[in-house]
């Protein structure tokens, strides 16, 4: 990562009529420690390389050792990884996306047109409610009917099953 420790001077402030030139910017590159992802300036942390030959640059020891124990970065509270997966700090609040919600729109049905649709969706819930309670009434009718069509086969004398006969034990005979 690069840095900017200097900053620019407000040429705004002086206006544009002065021929003086801009300060000039101090740019100075900076690692990123392996285990803490904290900044680490020239002069500072320690590289260790592994044998495999994989390289880790740390800020102080005590990420250093951590790491070196087997300790996870995100389970530290105190390191930004932990801050990043609990959804702390302003700057992940600010990312937040707003989703679009999905747009209604009508569709025509199979055998009816767009606009009989729109017609009955006008037309007044009394005239629905009176519709749906006659549709109520018809099926209580058939219904009516199927039990009154039942009762009457029901009424019709059914013959009685015939007993079974029971067969006669028969004694075996005894050998003398």
């Amino acid at each position: 990562c690069r840095t900017i420790l200097a900053i620019l001077a407000q040429d705004s402030a002086a206006g544009p009529w002065t021929t003086t030139p801009p300060r000039s910017v101090m740019v100075i590159k900076c690692s990123d420690c392996a285990f803490t992802e904290f900044r680490v300036y020239p002069g500072r942390g320690r590289r260790y390389i592994q044998k495999d030959g994989k390289s880790f640059f740390f800020g102080n020891s005590k990420a250093e050792n951590l790491f070196h124990l087997g300790r996870k970065a995100a389970k530290l509270r105190w390191t930004p990884i932990w801050r990043r997966m609990h959804k702390k700090g302003g700057a992940d609040v600010a990312k937040k996306t707003r989703t679009r919600r999905a747009q209604k729109f009508q569709k025509a049905i199979v055998g009816m047109s767009l606009e009989e649709i729109r017609q009955r969706k006008a037309k007044k819930p009394e005239l629905r409610q009176k519709a749906a309670a006659e549709k109520e009434q018809k099926e209580k009718a058939k219904k009516g009917a199927a039990k009154a069509a039942a009762g009457k086969s029901a009424a019709k004398p059914k013959a009685q099953p015939q007993k079974e006969k029971v067969a006669a034990k028969v004694k075996p005979s005894k050998k003398r």
